[in-house]
Protein backbone atom coordinates (compact mmCIF):
# COMPACT_ATOMS: atom_id res chain seq x y z
CA UNK A 1 0.00 0.00 0.00
CA UNK A 2 1.18 3.53 -0.79
CA UNK A 3 1.71 5.68 2.28
CA UNK A 4 1.62 9.45 2.72
CA UNK A 5 2.27 11.68 5.72
CA UNK A 6 0.57 15.07 5.66
CA UNK A 7 1.45 18.03 7.82
CA UNK A 8 0.50 21.63 8.43
CA UNK A 9 -1.18 23.61 11.18
CA UNK A 10 -1.61 26.78 13.17
CA UNK A 11 -4.72 28.06 11.40
CA UNK A 12 -7.64 26.44 9.58
CA UNK A 13 -6.05 27.63 6.32
CA UNK A 14 -3.10 25.30 6.98
CA UNK A 15 -5.42 22.31 7.40
CA UNK A 16 -8.53 22.53 5.20
CA UNK A 17 -6.63 22.12 1.86
CA UNK A 18 -5.08 18.94 3.27
CA UNK A 19 -8.55 17.72 4.22
CA UNK A 20 -9.72 18.48 0.67
CA UNK A 21 -7.12 15.98 -0.60
CA UNK A 22 -8.16 13.14 1.74
CA UNK A 23 -10.99 11.68 -0.44
CA UNK A 24 -8.83 11.56 -3.59
CA UNK A 25 -5.92 10.03 -1.69
CA UNK A 26 -8.16 7.36 -0.13
CA UNK A 27 -9.66 6.58 -3.52
CA UNK A 28 -6.14 6.18 -4.93
CA UNK A 29 -5.33 3.67 -2.17
CA UNK A 30 -3.06 5.77 0.07
CA UNK A 31 -2.65 5.05 3.75
CA UNK A 32 -2.76 8.55 5.29
CA UNK A 33 -1.21 9.78 8.55
CA UNK A 34 -0.97 13.35 9.85
CA UNK A 35 1.74 15.09 11.88
CA UNK A 36 0.78 18.32 13.63
CA UNK A 37 1.29 20.14 16.90
CA UNK A 38 0.18 18.66 20.21
CA UNK A 39 -2.95 20.75 20.67
CA UNK A 40 -3.29 22.94 17.57
CA UNK A 41 -6.68 23.36 15.89
CA UNK A 42 -5.48 20.91 13.23
CA UNK A 43 -5.69 18.03 15.77
CA UNK A 44 -9.46 18.23 16.13
CA UNK A 45 -10.08 18.90 12.42
CA UNK A 46 -7.96 15.94 11.28
CA UNK A 47 -9.16 13.45 13.92
CA UNK A 48 -12.72 14.34 12.92
CA UNK A 49 -11.85 12.89 9.49
CA UNK A 50 -10.76 9.58 11.03
CA UNK A 51 -7.10 10.07 10.08
CA UNK A 52 -4.36 8.90 12.53
CA UNK A 53 -2.82 12.00 14.13
CA UNK A 54 0.62 12.38 15.71
CA UNK A 55 1.61 15.45 17.72
CA UNK A 56 5.14 16.85 17.86
CA UNK A 57 6.84 19.77 19.59
CA UNK A 58 6.46 23.02 17.66
CA UNK A 59 7.79 26.55 17.99
CA UNK A 60 7.16 29.74 16.07
CA UNK A 61 10.12 31.51 14.47
CA UNK A 62 9.33 35.21 14.85
CA UNK A 63 10.59 38.21 12.94
CA UNK A 64 10.22 40.40 16.03
CA UNK A 65 11.73 40.52 19.53
CA UNK A 66 10.08 38.13 21.97
CA UNK A 67 11.37 36.08 24.91
CA UNK A 68 9.94 32.96 23.24
CA UNK A 69 12.56 33.40 20.51
CA UNK A 70 14.98 31.88 23.04
CA UNK A 71 12.91 28.76 23.84
CA UNK A 72 11.05 28.10 20.58
CA UNK A 73 14.14 27.07 18.53
CA UNK A 74 14.67 24.32 21.13
CA UNK A 75 11.09 23.15 20.51
CA UNK A 76 11.73 23.11 16.76
CA UNK A 77 14.86 20.96 17.22
CA UNK A 78 12.91 18.62 19.51
CA UNK A 79 10.15 18.49 16.87
CA UNK A 80 12.73 17.54 14.22
CA UNK A 81 13.87 14.47 16.14
CA UNK A 82 10.28 13.50 16.96
CA UNK A 83 9.30 13.87 13.29
CA UNK A 84 12.31 11.80 12.18
CA UNK A 85 11.34 9.01 14.59
CA UNK A 86 7.73 9.08 13.37
CA UNK A 87 8.73 9.04 9.69
CA UNK A 88 10.98 6.03 10.30
CA UNK A 89 8.00 4.29 11.92
CA UNK A 90 5.39 5.30 9.32
CA UNK A 91 7.72 4.88 6.29
CA UNK A 92 5.80 7.15 3.92
CA UNK A 93 6.48 7.23 0.19
CA UNK A 94 5.89 10.99 0.21
CA UNK A 95 5.23 13.89 2.59
CA UNK A 96 2.77 16.67 1.75
CA UNK A 97 2.87 19.96 3.68
CA UNK A 98 0.40 22.82 3.81
CA UNK A 99 2.76 25.01 5.83
CA UNK A 100 2.74 26.50 9.29
CA UNK A 101 5.67 26.21 11.67
CA UNK A 102 4.86 22.65 12.75
CA UNK A 103 5.59 21.53 9.16
CA UNK A 104 9.22 22.75 9.13
CA UNK A 105 10.75 19.95 11.27
CA UNK A 106 8.71 17.37 9.32
CA UNK A 107 10.04 18.53 5.93
CA UNK A 108 13.61 18.76 7.23
CA UNK A 109 13.36 15.26 8.75
CA UNK A 110 11.94 13.88 5.49
CA UNK A 111 14.95 15.21 3.59
CA UNK A 112 17.43 13.51 5.92
CA UNK A 113 15.58 10.21 5.33
CA UNK A 114 15.44 10.61 1.55
CA UNK A 115 11.63 10.94 1.49
CA UNK A 116 10.38 13.36 -1.21
CA UNK A 117 8.17 16.16 0.07
CA UNK A 118 5.73 18.52 -1.61
CA UNK A 119 4.84 21.91 -0.13
CA UNK A 120 1.77 23.99 -0.89
CA UNK A 121 2.17 27.79 -0.58
CA UNK A 122 -1.19 29.55 -0.50
CA UNK A 123 -0.18 33.20 -0.49
CA UNK A 124 1.43 35.29 -3.22
CA UNK A 125 4.73 35.48 -1.32
CA UNK A 126 6.00 32.50 0.72
CA UNK A 127 5.71 32.73 4.50
CA UNK A 128 8.72 32.25 6.76
CA UNK A 129 7.92 28.60 7.57
CA UNK A 130 7.76 27.65 3.90
CA UNK A 131 10.86 29.72 3.10
CA UNK A 132 12.77 27.55 5.60
CA UNK A 133 11.30 24.33 4.19
CA UNK A 134 11.44 25.00 0.43
CA UNK A 135 15.17 24.09 -0.03
CA UNK A 136 14.34 20.61 1.32
CA UNK A 137 11.24 20.09 -0.84
CA UNK A 138 10.92 18.27 -4.17
CA UNK A 139 8.12 20.49 -5.52
CA UNK A 140 6.31 23.64 -4.33
CA UNK A 141 2.68 24.17 -5.34
CA UNK A 142 1.17 27.66 -5.43
CA UNK A 143 -2.16 29.42 -5.96
CA UNK A 144 -1.18 32.57 -7.83
CA UNK A 145 0.80 33.08 -11.05
CA UNK A 146 2.53 35.98 -9.27
CA UNK A 147 4.08 33.48 -6.81
CA UNK A 148 6.16 31.64 -9.41
CA UNK A 149 8.85 34.34 -9.46
CA UNK A 150 9.43 33.87 -5.69
CA UNK A 151 10.04 30.11 -5.98
CA UNK A 152 13.06 28.12 -7.22
CA UNK A 153 12.91 27.35 -10.93
CA UNK A 154 12.19 23.68 -11.49
CA UNK A 155 10.37 23.28 -8.19
CA UNK A 156 7.41 25.63 -8.67
CA UNK A 157 4.06 24.28 -9.95
CA UNK A 158 0.95 26.44 -10.36
CA UNK A 159 -1.85 24.25 -8.99
CA UNK A 160 -4.39 26.51 -7.31
CA UNK A 161 -5.83 25.58 -3.93
CA UNK A 162 -7.53 22.25 -3.19
CA UNK A 163 -11.20 22.98 -2.42
CA UNK A 164 -13.32 20.63 -0.32
CA UNK A 165 -15.89 19.20 -2.74
CA UNK A 166 -18.60 19.23 -0.10
CA UNK A 167 -18.52 23.05 -0.15
CA UNK A 168 -20.04 22.83 -3.63
CA UNK A 169 -23.02 20.77 -2.41
CA UNK A 170 -24.63 23.08 0.16
CA UNK A 171 -28.35 23.18 0.94
CA UNK A 172 -29.71 26.72 1.04
CA UNK A 173 -32.95 25.72 2.77
CA UNK A 174 -31.07 23.87 5.52
CA UNK A 175 -29.19 27.10 6.31
CA UNK A 176 -32.35 29.24 6.26
CA UNK A 177 -33.94 26.80 8.70
CA UNK A 178 -30.85 26.76 10.97
CA UNK A 179 -30.75 30.57 11.10
CA UNK A 180 -34.51 31.15 11.26
CA UNK A 181 -34.39 33.16 8.01
CA UNK A 182 -37.04 33.69 5.35
CA UNK A 183 -36.59 32.69 1.70
CA UNK A 184 -37.35 36.04 0.09
CA UNK A 185 -34.67 38.28 1.60
CA UNK A 186 -30.98 38.35 0.50
CA UNK A 187 -28.34 36.92 2.82
CA UNK A 188 -24.87 38.29 3.67
CA UNK A 189 -22.31 35.86 5.10
CA UNK A 190 -19.53 37.44 7.19
CA UNK A 191 -16.36 35.36 7.69
CA UNK A 192 -13.71 36.88 9.95
CA UNK A 193 -11.17 34.04 9.77
CA UNK A 194 -10.79 31.12 12.18
CA UNK A 195 -10.13 33.43 15.15
CA UNK A 196 -12.54 36.19 14.13
CA UNK A 197 -11.87 39.87 13.55
CA UNK A 198 -12.58 42.60 16.10
CA UNK A 199 -12.55 45.24 13.33
CA UNK A 200 -15.05 43.43 11.13
CA UNK A 201 -17.26 42.39 14.05
CA UNK A 202 -17.54 45.96 15.35
CA UNK A 203 -18.21 47.45 11.90
CA UNK A 204 -20.97 44.94 11.14
CA UNK A 205 -22.65 45.41 14.51
CA UNK A 206 -22.48 49.18 14.19
CA UNK A 207 -24.38 48.91 10.89
CA UNK A 208 -26.69 46.11 12.01
CA UNK A 209 -29.94 48.08 12.31
CA UNK A 210 -29.48 49.55 8.87
CA UNK A 211 -28.38 46.30 7.22
CA UNK A 212 -31.26 44.26 8.62
CA UNK A 213 -33.70 46.49 6.76
CA UNK A 214 -32.61 44.94 3.45
CA UNK A 215 -30.58 41.84 4.33
CA UNK A 216 -30.38 38.82 6.59
CA UNK A 217 -26.94 38.29 8.13
CA UNK A 218 -24.95 35.19 9.05
CA UNK A 219 -22.02 36.31 11.18
CA UNK A 220 -19.09 33.94 11.86
CA UNK A 221 -17.46 36.09 14.52
CA UNK A 222 -14.76 33.81 15.99
CA UNK A 223 -14.28 32.03 19.30
CA UNK A 224 -15.35 34.12 22.30
CA UNK A 225 -16.80 36.91 20.13
CA UNK A 226 -20.53 36.25 20.36
CA UNK A 227 -22.61 39.24 21.47
CA UNK A 228 -25.36 37.77 23.64
CA UNK A 229 -27.33 41.05 23.57
CA UNK A 230 -27.96 40.38 19.84
CA UNK A 231 -28.94 36.71 20.17
CA UNK A 232 -32.63 37.26 19.49
CA UNK A 233 -32.37 39.77 16.65
CA UNK A 234 -34.61 38.67 13.79
CA UNK A 235 -32.60 38.19 10.60
CA UNK A 236 -29.23 38.03 12.43
CA UNK A 237 -27.55 34.70 13.23
CA UNK A 238 -24.13 34.63 14.87
CA UNK A 239 -21.81 31.66 15.30
CA UNK A 240 -18.28 31.35 16.67
CA UNK A 241 -17.28 28.97 13.88
CA UNK A 242 -18.93 26.80 11.23
CA UNK A 243 -17.78 23.39 10.12
CA UNK A 244 -20.25 21.10 8.33
CA UNK A 245 -22.81 23.93 8.25
CA UNK A 246 -20.47 26.14 6.21
CA UNK A 247 -21.43 24.61 2.87
CA UNK A 248 -25.11 25.39 3.56
CA UNK A 249 -24.22 28.94 4.60
CA UNK A 250 -22.32 29.47 1.34
CA UNK A 251 -25.29 28.10 -0.60
CA UNK A 252 -27.61 30.58 1.12
CA UNK A 253 -25.31 33.62 0.83
CA UNK A 254 -25.91 36.17 -1.92
CA UNK A 255 -22.47 37.61 -1.19
CA UNK A 256 -19.70 37.27 1.38
CA UNK A 257 -17.66 39.70 3.50
CA UNK A 258 -14.38 38.02 4.37
CA UNK A 259 -10.76 38.28 5.40
CA UNK A 260 -8.39 37.58 2.51
CA UNK A 261 -6.66 34.38 3.55
CA UNK A 262 -5.67 32.59 0.35
CA UNK A 263 -7.67 29.42 0.95
CA UNK A 264 -10.79 31.35 1.94
CA UNK A 265 -10.76 33.48 -1.19
CA UNK A 266 -10.05 30.49 -3.43
CA UNK A 267 -13.19 28.88 -1.98
CA UNK A 268 -15.15 32.03 -2.85
CA UNK A 269 -13.80 31.85 -6.39
CA UNK A 270 -14.77 28.18 -6.76
CA UNK A 271 -18.28 28.99 -5.49
CA UNK A 272 -18.60 32.13 -7.69
CA UNK A 273 -19.64 34.18 -4.66
CA UNK A 274 -19.40 37.99 -5.02
CA UNK A 275 -17.35 39.22 -2.11
CA UNK A 276 -15.96 42.14 -0.16
CA UNK A 277 -12.43 41.41 1.11
CA UNK A 278 -11.04 43.11 4.21
CA UNK A 279 -7.41 41.90 4.39
CA UNK A 280 -5.47 41.77 7.64
CA UNK A 281 -3.41 44.96 7.86
CA UNK A 282 0.32 45.10 7.12
CA UNK A 283 0.84 46.33 10.70
CA UNK A 284 -0.64 43.08 12.07
CA UNK A 285 0.87 40.70 9.49
CA UNK A 286 3.49 40.40 6.76
CA UNK A 287 0.97 41.88 4.30
CA UNK A 288 0.16 38.65 2.46
CA UNK A 289 -3.60 39.12 2.69
CA UNK A 290 -3.34 42.56 1.08
CA UNK A 291 -1.46 41.07 -1.88
CA UNK A 292 -4.01 38.24 -2.15
CA UNK A 293 -6.92 40.68 -2.09
CA UNK A 294 -5.40 43.05 -4.66
CA UNK A 295 -4.78 40.13 -7.03
CA UNK A 296 -8.45 39.15 -6.81
CA UNK A 297 -9.55 42.77 -7.18
CA UNK A 298 -7.41 43.15 -10.31
CA UNK A 299 -9.08 40.09 -11.85
CA UNK A 300 -12.55 41.46 -11.10
CA UNK A 301 -13.42 38.84 -8.47
CA UNK A 302 -13.59 41.06 -5.37
CA UNK A 303 -14.19 44.50 -3.88
CA UNK A 304 -11.42 45.39 -1.40
CA UNK A 305 -11.45 47.59 1.71
CA UNK A 306 -8.14 47.80 3.54
CA UNK A 307 -8.47 47.57 7.31
CA UNK A 308 -7.27 51.14 7.87
CA UNK A 309 -10.15 52.39 5.69
CA UNK A 310 -12.79 50.16 7.27
CA UNK A 311 -15.71 52.13 8.71
CA UNK A 312 -19.48 51.93 8.73
CA UNK A 313 -19.58 54.27 5.71
CA UNK A 314 -16.93 52.44 3.66
CA UNK A 315 -18.64 49.12 4.36
CA UNK A 316 -22.02 50.56 3.41
CA UNK A 317 -20.61 51.84 0.09
CA UNK A 318 -18.97 48.47 -0.61
CA UNK A 319 -22.22 46.59 0.02
CA UNK A 320 -24.05 48.96 -2.34
CA UNK A 321 -21.37 48.43 -5.03
CA UNK A 322 -21.30 44.64 -4.72
CA UNK A 323 -25.12 44.47 -4.79
CA UNK A 324 -25.35 46.69 -7.89
CA UNK A 325 -22.55 44.91 -9.80
CA UNK A 326 -23.22 41.38 -8.54
CA UNK A 327 -23.59 39.89 -12.03
CA UNK A 328 -20.26 41.28 -13.28
CA UNK A 329 -18.37 39.78 -10.32
CA UNK A 330 -20.01 36.38 -10.92
CA UNK A 331 -19.21 36.54 -14.65
CA UNK A 332 -15.53 37.32 -13.96
CA UNK A 333 -15.25 34.35 -11.59
CA UNK A 334 -17.00 32.00 -14.00
CA UNK A 335 -14.60 33.07 -16.76
CA UNK A 336 -11.49 32.54 -14.65
CA UNK A 337 -9.08 29.81 -15.74
CA UNK A 338 -9.49 27.92 -12.52
CA UNK A 339 -7.31 24.84 -12.27
CA UNK A 340 -8.34 21.34 -11.27
CA UNK A 341 -6.20 21.71 -8.16
CA UNK A 342 -6.91 18.38 -6.52
CA UNK A 343 -6.10 16.29 -9.60
CA UNK A 344 -2.97 18.36 -10.34
CA UNK A 345 -1.65 17.85 -6.79
CA UNK A 346 -2.62 14.16 -6.71
CA UNK A 347 -0.58 13.65 -9.90
CA UNK A 348 2.46 15.27 -8.26
CA UNK A 349 1.99 13.04 -5.22
CA UNK A 350 1.77 9.94 -7.45
CA UNK A 351 4.96 10.90 -9.28
CA UNK A 352 6.87 11.55 -6.04
CA UNK A 353 5.60 8.36 -4.40
CA UNK A 354 6.49 6.22 -7.44
CA UNK A 355 10.02 7.63 -7.61
CA UNK A 356 10.44 6.99 -3.89
CA UNK A 357 9.29 3.37 -4.20
CA UNK A 358 11.66 2.75 -7.12
CA UNK A 359 14.63 4.09 -5.13
CA UNK A 360 13.77 1.90 -2.15
CA UNK A 361 13.46 -1.37 -4.06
Amino acid sequence: MKTIVMTGGGTAGHVTPNIALFPGLKEAGYDISYIGSYQGMEKHLVEEQGIPYYGISSGKLRRYLDLKNITDPVRVVKGFFQAKKLLKKLRPDVVFSKGGFVSVPVILAARTLGIPSIIHESDITPGLANKLAIPSAWKVCCNFPETLKYLPEGKAVLTGSPIRKELLTGNKNACLSLCGFTAGKPVILIVGGSTGSKFINESIRELLDELLTDYQIIHLCGKGNLDTSLSNRKGYAQFEYANKELRDMFAAADFVISRAGANAICELLALHKPNILIPLSAAASRGDQILNARSFEKQGFSYVIEEEQLSADSLKNAIKKITTDKSSYIAAMKNSKQLDSIETILQLIRTAANSSRKRNR
